[in-house]
């Protein structure tokens, strides 16, 4: 990202494969999700995962944060849902929050993934 203000997120840094599918606000006619964007490319993934146990069951839940330089979707205003296929796993996307300069650029774009 070039400008006066400094990546928080480095391209160098960004070494996952991974492709996304966002979607849009509507549906279509038979209820399902519209893809309304798609990226493929490089992001810096961190993930955990955790061991929950409840009254009846013991899973693992598995979440992850996905970071990219600059605005990855320049036609997507916010992020809110669609899917991820990292490391050859179909993901949920949960959450996205695209970080902004005072200037109003976007200076990363941050997917949370479950």
């Amino acid at each position: 990202m070039a400008g006066k203000w400094p990546a928080l997120v480095l391209p160098q840094f960004c070494r996952t494969d991974i492709q996304l599918s966002v979607y849009s606000e509507d549906i279509d006619e038979d209820g399902a999700p519209i893809i309304q964007a798609a990226y493929t490319g490089k992001c810096n993934y961190q993930g955990l995962s955790k061991r929950i146990r409840t009254d009846k069951e013991t899973f693992v839940q598995i979440t992850a944060v996905c970071l990219f330089n600059g605005d990855i979707l320049p036609d997507v205003v916010e992020i809110h849902s669609g899917t991820a296929i990292v490391f050859g796993e179909n993901r949920t996307i949960v959450s996205g929050r695209k970080s902004r300069n005072p200037d109003g650029t976007v200076n990363f774009t941050e997917v949370d993934l479950v």
